[in-house]
Protein backbone atom coordinates (compact mmCIF):
# COMPACT_ATOMS: atom_id res chain seq x y z
CA UNK A 1 0.00 0.00 0.00
CA UNK A 2 3.05 2.18 0.69
CA UNK A 3 4.77 1.73 -2.45
CA UNK A 4 1.49 2.42 -4.84
CA UNK A 5 0.87 5.47 -2.39
CA UNK A 6 4.64 6.66 -3.60
CA UNK A 7 4.15 5.66 -7.19
CA UNK A 8 0.88 8.02 -7.12
CA UNK A 9 2.78 10.71 -5.72
CA UNK A 10 5.53 10.53 -8.25
CA UNK A 11 3.05 10.08 -11.13
CA UNK A 12 1.34 13.31 -10.14
CA UNK A 13 4.48 15.34 -9.29
CA UNK A 14 5.30 14.16 -12.84
CA UNK A 15 2.18 15.00 -14.71
CA UNK A 16 2.26 18.64 -12.94
CA UNK A 17 6.01 19.12 -14.36
CA UNK A 18 4.48 18.37 -17.52
CA UNK A 19 4.10 22.40 -19.87
CA UNK A 20 0.47 22.84 -21.03
CA UNK A 21 1.04 23.14 -25.05
CA UNK A 22 0.70 27.01 -26.29
CA UNK A 23 -2.14 27.86 -28.89
CA UNK A 24 -0.89 27.40 -32.56
CA UNK A 25 -2.83 29.48 -35.21
CA UNK A 26 -2.39 30.29 -38.67
CA UNK A 27 -3.32 32.50 -41.19
CA UNK A 28 -5.03 30.45 -44.36
CA UNK A 29 -5.85 32.66 -46.73
CA UNK A 30 -5.94 36.70 -46.93
CA UNK A 31 -8.56 38.00 -50.12
CA UNK A 32 -8.51 41.76 -50.42
CA UNK A 33 -11.86 42.79 -51.89
CA UNK A 34 -12.31 46.61 -53.48
CA UNK A 35 -15.55 47.90 -52.17
CA UNK A 36 -18.05 49.84 -55.36
CA UNK A 37 -19.45 53.15 -54.14
CA UNK A 38 -22.05 51.36 -52.67
CA UNK A 39 -19.96 49.37 -50.42
CA UNK A 40 -20.40 46.42 -52.22
CA UNK A 41 -17.51 43.93 -53.45
CA UNK A 42 -19.95 41.92 -56.07
CA UNK A 43 -23.07 42.39 -57.48
CA UNK A 44 -24.23 39.06 -57.01
CA UNK A 45 -23.22 36.05 -54.86
CA UNK A 46 -21.52 33.99 -57.76
CA UNK A 47 -17.86 33.75 -57.42
CA UNK A 48 -17.40 34.58 -60.80
CA UNK A 49 -19.34 37.70 -60.79
CA UNK A 50 -17.15 38.40 -57.91
CA UNK A 51 -14.25 38.24 -59.93
CA UNK A 52 -15.12 39.85 -62.41
CA UNK A 53 -16.62 42.98 -60.90
CA UNK A 54 -13.25 43.07 -59.38
CA UNK A 55 -11.96 43.15 -62.37
CA UNK A 56 -13.60 46.11 -63.41
CA UNK A 57 -13.45 47.75 -60.10
CA UNK A 58 -9.09 47.47 -60.03
CA UNK A 59 -9.72 49.19 -63.77
CA UNK A 60 -11.71 52.09 -62.40
CA UNK A 61 -10.23 53.66 -59.42
CA UNK A 62 -12.98 56.14 -59.16
CA UNK A 63 -16.16 53.82 -59.25
CA UNK A 64 -14.18 52.41 -55.43
CA UNK A 65 -14.76 53.53 -51.86
CA UNK A 66 -12.26 51.24 -50.47
CA UNK A 67 -10.80 47.80 -49.91
CA UNK A 68 -11.72 45.05 -47.61
CA UNK A 69 -9.26 42.57 -46.66
CA UNK A 70 -10.90 38.59 -45.97
CA UNK A 71 -8.77 37.09 -44.04
CA UNK A 72 -9.50 33.05 -42.91
CA UNK A 73 -7.21 31.59 -39.55
CA UNK A 74 -7.65 29.01 -37.47
CA UNK A 75 -6.31 28.05 -33.95
CA UNK A 76 -5.50 24.83 -31.92
CA UNK A 77 -4.53 24.45 -28.14
CA UNK A 78 -5.41 26.31 -25.14
CA UNK A 79 -5.55 30.25 -25.83
CA UNK A 80 -4.46 32.22 -22.37
CA UNK A 81 -4.68 35.25 -24.21
CA UNK A 82 -6.53 37.15 -26.50
CA UNK A 83 -6.39 36.65 -30.06
CA UNK A 84 -5.89 39.58 -32.57
CA UNK A 85 -6.22 39.68 -36.06
CA UNK A 86 -4.50 42.67 -37.59
CA UNK A 87 -3.49 43.61 -41.41
CA UNK A 88 -0.67 46.37 -42.30
CA UNK A 89 -0.68 48.23 -45.46
CA UNK A 90 2.21 50.04 -47.32
CA UNK A 91 1.13 52.72 -49.79
CA UNK A 92 2.70 54.94 -52.42
CA UNK A 93 5.80 55.95 -51.14
CA UNK A 94 5.83 59.76 -50.57
CA UNK A 95 8.97 61.51 -50.58
CA UNK A 96 11.52 58.63 -49.09
CA UNK A 97 9.04 56.36 -46.91
CA UNK A 98 5.95 54.78 -47.66
CA UNK A 99 2.79 55.33 -46.18
CA UNK A 100 1.96 52.82 -43.46
CA UNK A 101 -1.56 52.23 -41.95
CA UNK A 102 -2.09 49.17 -39.43
CA UNK A 103 -5.90 47.70 -39.23
CA UNK A 104 -6.62 45.05 -36.28
CA UNK A 105 -9.82 43.48 -34.74
CA UNK A 106 -9.99 41.46 -31.48
CA UNK A 107 -11.45 38.02 -32.08
CA UNK A 108 -12.54 34.55 -30.51
CA UNK A 109 -11.01 31.74 -30.62
CA UNK A 110 -12.83 29.11 -33.09
CA UNK A 111 -13.12 25.46 -32.10
CA UNK A 112 -13.52 23.52 -35.02
CA UNK A 113 -12.82 25.14 -38.04
CA UNK A 114 -11.42 28.23 -39.54
CA UNK A 115 -12.48 31.34 -39.02
CA UNK A 116 -13.28 34.86 -41.61
CA UNK A 117 -12.64 38.24 -40.13
CA UNK A 118 -13.53 41.48 -42.04
CA UNK A 119 -11.06 44.80 -41.83
CA UNK A 120 -11.80 47.33 -44.39
CA UNK A 121 -10.20 50.43 -45.13
CA UNK A 122 -12.97 53.10 -46.77
CA UNK A 123 -14.16 56.83 -46.97
CA UNK A 124 -11.64 59.67 -46.34
CA UNK A 125 -8.86 57.06 -44.84
CA UNK A 126 -9.01 55.91 -47.90
CA UNK A 127 -8.68 58.36 -50.21
CA UNK A 128 -6.18 59.54 -48.03
CA UNK A 129 -3.95 56.41 -48.10
CA UNK A 130 -4.29 55.60 -51.57
CA UNK A 131 -3.10 52.61 -53.45
CA UNK A 132 -1.84 49.82 -51.49
CA UNK A 133 1.06 48.24 -52.82
CA UNK A 134 1.80 45.89 -49.76
CA UNK A 135 -0.03 44.13 -47.28
CA UNK A 136 0.78 41.48 -44.11
CA UNK A 137 -2.05 39.92 -42.41
CA UNK A 138 -1.28 38.35 -38.83
CA UNK A 139 -2.10 36.61 -35.88
CA UNK A 140 -1.40 37.00 -32.66
CA UNK A 141 -1.83 36.03 -28.90
CA UNK A 142 -1.67 39.03 -26.49
CA UNK A 143 1.88 39.50 -27.97
CA UNK A 144 3.05 36.58 -29.42
CA UNK A 145 3.11 36.12 -33.17
CA UNK A 146 1.23 32.71 -33.79
CA UNK A 147 1.52 33.45 -37.88
CA UNK A 148 1.55 35.59 -40.94
CA UNK A 149 0.75 35.88 -44.65
CA UNK A 150 2.53 38.68 -46.39
CA UNK A 151 1.70 39.98 -50.18
CA UNK A 152 4.37 39.16 -52.65
CA UNK A 153 6.29 43.15 -52.51
CA UNK A 154 5.69 43.13 -48.59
Amino acid sequence: MRRSFHWLIALCWLAGSLSCPAATGRVIKVLPHFLDLEGRVALSPSLFERDSYQAILRLNPDRRSGIRYAIQWKTKGAVWEPLTVRIELRGVAQGKLPKQLILETSVERSPWYGRWTYLTLKGSQYTDFGEVTAWRATLWEGTRLLSEQKSFLW
